[in-house]
């Protein structure tokens, strides 16, 4: 017979002093940390007239930036449009935690789960995207803010130490005892840790949009702000999209709107928004800095099945700031994103508890930023693709917050799909296949609650999974973070 204990995240709610989160949110600022900047771009004109392309991409997050990028550099004499329904990357590109991984899967055990005769390539093909990307970023000049310190997984719960013991190689993942931990990060919480120095780098997000907004107009990309696409219809050989106040009729199409609902009705189904939330804390003082240790910049996730990521922010000053986020991951019935949700009180202070627990030497500290946003879940964890208006149109989304990296690998994946050949890429599993969709309302909300309260309880049983998660693995719709 199991017994099921509350978590440490689970104690630290009752027993953190409630005023103590309350301080440290007083003043704090519902606004996104990367996107509140003076440097940020000015905005770029609607569409306001028809327009020819060779090629459109509509999106202006990564998986738009990327594309356009890309195909500039494969065909430098090509007309490249794009459009971006809101401000570019103000959405998931733009209020991510910086995180850039070389997973396309989200996670080893993952895609075993649902690829395992391509995983490995696939692991080989992730490390080859996040090589490619960082010579992007240093080929065009991208200053993000890029760090290569790799990230520290930490064991909360006793159970998660074997998992670290099992994960890691010895060659550029390394098993780290307490002490050893401690020496990276200081907390009390964390029992052993787990260093990969190799499948993670740290970006700023906002960063990582303008400078990639900057190369891509730089190599004749026309790019048009507050002109959402409200529709795609075949125009002969052409595929005409619509906005409010103009036209582009082009010869391809790269679809790239992933949480918001896609142009290609079949995919209706296949991704639901899923709302996280993270805090940004004012700077340390040196003496909160020595507290904790953190010299080595690594990003900072624990092993729970609701999971927190945390990491450092080196800030225009050159002071030291923490994002600490993650834990709940909100869905709301009717799956339609809605700003109202991107901030989530509870949610809030509920990570202050948290993060109080974890660090309790930086008692005291204010959190500047705090804001959530929308993530493009779907329901085997990873991207999907699709061809369609006669292999004029390629479309990516699914990415489950994942994006900053596969977006990069996503883009070359669509371009081949619509350049009409054959390539190792057009040919995998993991593009020719779909996952589950979800099915509509009210199932899908009260799926979605059934897997967090099932993960939840995984938890407190130290992450054994209970019949629905088994269930839910068996059909292709379960995750193991």
């Amino acid at each position: 017979m199991t017994t099921s204990t509350p978590t440490f995240f689970e104690q630290a709610e009752q027993t953190i002093d409630p005023a103590l989160t309350a301080t440290s949110l007083r003043e704090t600022k519902r606004a996104v940390y990367w996107l509140d900047d003076p440097n940020r771009p000015a905005p770029r004109p609607k569409l306001t007239e028809h327009t020819t392309a060779d090629l459109l991409v509509v999106g202006g997050g990564y998986t738009g930036l990327w594309s356009a990028l890309q195909a500039k550099e494969r065909h430098p004499e090509a007309t490249v449009v794009l459009l971006e329904a809101g401000w570019v990357g103000d959405e998931a590109s733009g209020r991510n935690g910086g995180f850039c991984e070389a997973s396309l899967v989200h996670g080893e055990s993952n895609g075993e789960n649902h690829l395992p005769e391509e995983n490995a390539r696939l692991t080989e093909l992730g490390k080859e995207n996040l090589a490619e990307l960082i010579d992007t970023l240093h080929r065009y000049n991208i200053d993000c803010d890029l760090i290569q310190d790799g990230s520290l997984s930490v064991a909360i719960e006793p159970h998660q130490d074997q998992w670290l013991r099992e994960e890691a190689n010895g060659e550029d993942v390394f098993y780290l005892d307490r002490e050893e931990t401690s020496k990276m990060i200081r907390s009390d919480a964390f029992l052993s840790g787990s260093w990969s120095t190799a499948d993670t780098v740290l970006v700023h997000p906002a960063k990582l949009v303008w400078g990639l907004l900057t190369a891509c107009e730089e190599l004749g990309v026309k790019v048009y702000e507050q002109s959402r696409v409200d529709s795609l219809s075949e125009q002969g050989d052409l595929v005409a999209a619509a906005t409010a106040d103009g036209q582009v009729l082009a010869k391809k199409v790269i679809l790239g709107t992933n949480v918001f609902p896609s142009l290609l009705k079949r995919n209706a189904l296949m991704t639901v928004p899923v709302y996280d939330y993270a805090l940004v804390t004012e700077p340390l003082t040196a003496v909160q800095r020595e507290e904790i240790g953190w010299e080595k910049l690594t990003g900072l996730a624990d092993l729970n099945s609701r999971f927190h990521y945390s990491r450092p922010i080196i800030d225009e000053q050159g002071d030291f700031r923490i994002l600490y986020g993650g834990y709940d991951a909100l869905y709301f019935f009717g799956g339609k994103v809605d700003r109202k949700h991107y901030n989530s009180e509870d949610t809030y202070t509920r990570l202050a508890a948290h993060f109080f627990a974890t660090f309790p030497a930086l008692e005291g500290l204010k959190f500047s930023h705090a804001w959530g946003g929308a993530i493009d879940s779907c329901s085997r964890f990873f991207s999907f693709f699709d061809l369609a208006y006669d292999g004029k149109v390629a479309s990516a989304a699914g990415f489950t917050g994942l994006g900053v990296g596969a977006t990069h690998f996503a883009a070359k994946v669509m371009l081949d799909l619509l350049s009409g050949e054959t390539t190792e890429l057009t040919e995998l599993k993991m593009v020719k296949k779909k996952p589950l969709p979800f099915p509509p309302e009210p199932a899908a909300w009260l799926g979605v609650k059934m897997m967090t309260g099932a993960m939840a309880a995984s938890d407190r049983n130290e992450g054994k999974r209970g019949l629905f998660l088994r269930t839910m693995d068996a059909i292709g719709m379960g995750f193991d973070s």
